[in-house]
């Protein structure tokens, strides 16, 4: 018999489940730092819309570093949190020197892309573990983050 962690759940699915987030969450810091770095550096004629619209964007994406993060914990898992970890376990590249409007939206819509691909990713995880927790979390971001995209695309349109 396989053994079950704290809330019902089997451990070894639960522990890959739990590295699945550990790449998600350091992808969210990522994604975030970078939102941020935009908000901070933008120039051009979009500048008072779009520094609205990356404070809002990195807002929303540090709510889910943090939500992430405790759901590694109820998993019994340990959430990343050097940036050096970060770095080397992310699926997002920094972006670095961006003051574009139209260079920062598409890094950002870039990484969401990633973000939701990952998602969907871990949503078929917790699926198949019976993880309704993870699962539920995962559909939810998804859902969000597939209409920002949609919102994202039809600014640079």
């Amino acid at each position: 018999m396989s053994q079950v962690n704290a809330i019902g759940l089997n451990s070894a699915k639960s522990d890959d489940i739990v590295k699945s987030l550990n790449t998600l969450l350091s992808s969210y810091q990522i994604q975030y730092m970078n939102a941020r770095g935009f908000h901070w550096n933008i120039k051009g004629r979009n500048f008072f819309e779009l520094h609205i619209k990356f404070e809002e964007i990195y807002n929303l994406l540090l709510l889910k570093v943090d939500e992430v993060a405790e759901r590694i914990l109820t998993l019994d898992g340990e959430p990343l949190h050097a940036f050096s970890d970060y770095l080397e376990v992310s699926k997002i590249q920094e972006a670095k020197g961006i003051s574009d409007g139209v260079t920062a939206v598409e890094n950002l819509l870039a990484g969401y892309s990633t973000l939701i691909k990952m998602q969907r990713e871990i949503l078929n995880q917790a699926s198949d573990a019976e993880d309704e927790g993870t699962a539920s979390l995962m559909s939810d971001y998804i859902s969000e983050q597939e209409k920002l995209v949609w919102m994202l695309k039809a600014y640079l349109d």
